[in-house]
């Protein structure tokens, strides 16, 4: 695992080609500098959509491909889930546009997958996540996605057929949106991707990136949905390592709730929609009432006060436990791998914490290449010393 772990490059603005590659010199060069001296560094591209096409209409991939190891800088994935400016001062719910049942989406994937098919010519397996189909979807919009899904999976079929090379669209759960939780992704597999093409050519080149963060947020068991995966056949092409933001009331006096809650008010920002789940125990100990907002501010305003446990959709850097009155879902981190190390195959790991911009001054770091520096270093850590 420590040899091939990356950091997904969201974290970098890049609305053309210039932006991007000018974030990559300036970051991304110098985390490998500090982590990875003697070798390359592996990264996790997003490219966004007219960065994507300008590379395919100029020809100039196998430039980039140069130019990134020049830098010593390794693509071995690519995240296809945000399509435009993931760092615009609003993204919200636009991060879920254009939909798996909208052509744009489709184009923008066949461009990703000729890219990376020549960044990683002599990688056997590589990845694209994408997004969970859609924030919301009927079921006949859930349909033409599979469809849109299964066009493209022959279309990598016939790649490797060609070239030997061996790429899988990751579908990415997301709190929220159609697939939220595992169990949701297995019955879109299941009841929609099988119905409309091979289930061996589904399972072979469409398969899920399992974002640690997202299945903490939901209350998920990490372990369980690892086996839940393996037990329909799906596999989990890429983990992204992450961790939510968690407030557990139970353990804190009214005080404390108040001064929690206060705390918390400082992720409530503008610019990422941070799905929140609230869990507390009904009037019976044996019950628990589950209530999920599509946002933090939404839940503040509902809410009023700290009652159970929440837990956000806010990427926090991964080496951070607790901070003030909060914690994070940190420990779930090596949950997720040691049920992953027990996996017949190797799935891709990527760090993603794309919310530094926008994390409270108390988490910042003085600068952006030491905060992911420290992450990778933390993981790197985490892995050596459970062996993986």
């Amino acid at each position: 695992m420590q040899d091939t772990i990356g950091y997904c490059t969201n974290v970098h603005a890049g609305a053309d080609l210039a932006e991007t590659k000018h974030n990559l010199d300036r970051y991304a060069s110098a985390v490998r500098h500090r982590v990875r001296p003697d070798s390359d560094l592996p990264v996790g591209l997003w490219l966004a959509a007219p960065v994507a096409r300008q590379l395919v209409d100029e020809e100039r991939i196998d430039e980039f491909r140069q130019w990134l190891a020049e830098r010593h800088l390794r693509p071995y994935t690519l995240n296809g889930f945000p399509y435009g400016n993931f760092h615009q001062p609003v993204v919200k719910y636009d991060v879920y546009s254009p939909t798996w049942f909208e052509s744009e989406r489709s184009a923008y994937t066949y461009d990703l997958i000729k890219i990376l098919a020549k960044l990683v010519p002599d990688q056997s397996f590589a990845t694209i996540s994408t997004l969970p189909i859609a924030w919301s979807a009927t079921d006949q919009e859930r349909l033409q996605a599979a469809r849109a899904l299964a066009d493209v999976a022959g279309e990598l079929m016939r790649i490797e057929q060609e070239t030997g090379q061996h790429i899988m669209i990751c579908l990415e759960p997301e709190p929220g949106c159609v697939m939220s939780t595992s169990q949701q992704a297995i019955e879109f597999f299941t009841q929609h991707l099988d119905a409309v093409a091979d289930p061996v050519m589904v399972r072979r080149y469409l398969g899920v990136c399992h974002d640690i963060c997202h299945t903490a947020v939901m209350f998920g068991d990490q372990a369980e949905d690892v086996a839940a995966y393996q037990g329909h056949d799906i596999q989990i092409g890429k983990v992204q390592v992450s961790s939510a933001v968690v407030v557990d009331g139970e353990g804190l006096d009214e005080k404390q709730r108040t001064s929690a809650f206060d705390q918390l008010r400082q992720f409530a920002e503008d610019r990422y929609l941070h799905q929140t789940t609230c869990v507390a125990a009904g009037a019976q100990s044996n019950t628990t009432h589950t209530q999920h907002y599509a946002d933090l501010p939404e839940a503040m305003e509902d809410r009023k006060r700290i009652q159970g446990e929440w837990r956000v959709h806010f990427h926090v850097p991964i080496f951070v436990k607790s901070f003030g009155l909060l914690g994070t879902s940190q420990e779930d981190i090596p949950s997720c791998l040691s049920a992953v190390a027990e996996l017949p195959y190797e799935p891709q790991l990527e760090v993603e914490t794309y919310a530094w911009g926008v994390l409270p001054a108390e988490l910042q770091r003085d600068d952006l290449v030491e905060g992911i520096s420290e992450e990778i270093t933390w993981i790197d850590q985490v892995i050596a010393k459970n062996g993986w």
